[in-house]
């Protein structure tokens, strides 16, 4: 037993290594078949395969690159302090639906993908950096200290690299590091607007247009304005202040902590004053219609009780002024501050060291724009023509049937949307 069982054990052996062998030449000869005689294939085909190699080629590159520079430089979650001039923008806002309608957001993402601070694969969904704007500003709004939160790869010369693919109104002026759920517009308790304006826009409605480069606010008049300003402070419903609110909706009431109207400088031989309203929040067009409303009622278009009753459920015919002036100055984080702001790992969301970069910024590209284009094509007082148009004193009825013919003016004069 002990002797057959080794000799059954090698033919067996034997027998496997021959089939194993003839198996291998048979495969062989294939192979030699298959290379002097290859198929044939269509044209098609060949590119076909070609661009998938090349496709194949390209992912696999892209995958490595990513790998690379993620290890190299891992995400995390900053804030981009943001300062533009809006002139030539629809708003802030991306709109992939109406690519057409150039965003600041677009030239940003543009920016940031090409400076290698997010991958170009998610220059489309930017929610897979956890992409956040503070405010939402419409077309032809600037801003001076807009504030986004996102997930980047911390490269070196950060802020350098992102302004070389940036046009000149569009800088990023600062970054911070911030908690990994940070959401700007969530953790954002009020922002701070400015408006710039012509002061003729409160002179008399009997006042000669074609002579504003020479009128001059009276401090009376000034004084009635703060004081209508003023009558804004606190809670409000307003419901007539921006479109597709009703009454009863909660988000219609907003809170209001400061607004006022400074004192009048020159610019170009021009008389103008910087309106400053800071609130919780603001819906679309908000701010606007505030200080139209204020305008109707200092050129005596409408009487001071329309101010009470707009608030009011009943619907009221409240103009909209122009977007040129308008500029997001700050974003306050004082409740993130508050909690997180001094425990030693985290910095305060204030930028009072970049003041001077600020200032320079509005200097340069937002206040000239605004005054300029202001001289140029006359937006306030193209505005100030579509007056007369509306009916201050309007039933809910009356408004609707005016609305369409009013608007058209509106947009026309104001040059906004």
């Amino acid at each position: 037993m002990f002797i057959v069982r080794p000799l059954l054990s090698s033919v067996k052996s034997r027998q496997t290594l021959k089939k194993t062998s003839c198996l291998f030449k048979v495969l062989s000869t294939m192979s030699d078949d298959s290379t002097a005689g290859p198929l044939l294939k269509r044209p098609n085909e060949e590119n076909h395969d070609e661009d998938s190699v090349e496709r194949a080629t390209k992912r696999v590159k892209i995958d490595e690159e990513h790998t690379e520079d993620s290890r190299k430089y891992p995400k995390k979650k900053v804030v981009l302090l943001l300062a533009y001039s809006g002139k030539g923008y629809y708003g802030m806002q991306r709109n992939h639906r109406n690519s057409q309608f150039k965003t600041i957001e677009d030239d940003l993402v543009t920016a940031l993908i090409k400076s290698g601070c997010i991958p170009e694969d998610h220059g489309d969904e930017m929610k897979k950096m956890s992409f956040q704007r503070c405010a939402r500003t419409d077309k032809s709004v600037s801003a001076a200290g807009q504030v986004v939160s996102l997930k980047l790869r911390l490269i070196e010369d950060i802020i350098d690299k992102i302004n070389e693919h940036l046009p000149q109104q569009i800088r990023v002026l600062g970054l911070k590091r911030v908690t990994q759920s940070f959401n700007s517009k969530n953790k954002c308790d009020a922002r701070t607007y400015s408006y710039m304006l012509p002061t003729a826009a409160f002179a008399p409605k009997d006042y000669d247009i074609e002579n504003i480069a020479s009128f001059r606010l009276e401090p009376e008049t000034l004084q009635r304005v703060n004081c209508l300003f003023a009558l804004y402070k606190g809670t409000h419903n307003f419901h007539n202040f921006t479109s597709q609110k009703t009454p009863k909706d909660p988000s219609a009431r907003r809170y209001i902590m400061e607004m006022s109207c400074g004192e009048p400088f020159i610019r170009n031989n021009y008389e103008f004053a910087v309106i400053t309203v800071r609130g919780q929040s603001f819906m679309m067009h908000q701010i606007r219609k505030m200080i139209g409303l204020v305008i109707a009622v200092i050129k005596g278009y409408a009487t001071e009780k329309i101010m009470e009753r707009s608030w009011e459920e009943e619907k009221a015919d409240i103009p909209k002024a122009p977007g040129l002036g308008l500029v997001l100055e700050r974003v306050h984080f004082d409740q993130y501050n508050k909690r997180f702001g001094g425990d030693g790992l985290h910095e305060r969301l204030e930028w009072d060291h970049l003041e001077e970069a600020i200032k320079a910024f509005k200097e340069a590209h937002i206040y000239p724009t605004i005054v300029e284009t202001e001289c140029e094509e006359g937006s306030m007082v193209n505005w100030m023509a579509t007056l007369p148009i509306h009916n201050f004193e309007a039933t809910s009825s009356e408004t609707q049937d005016n609305k369409n013919q009013k608007q058209d003016n509106e947009d026309e004069g104001s040059n906004s949307d």
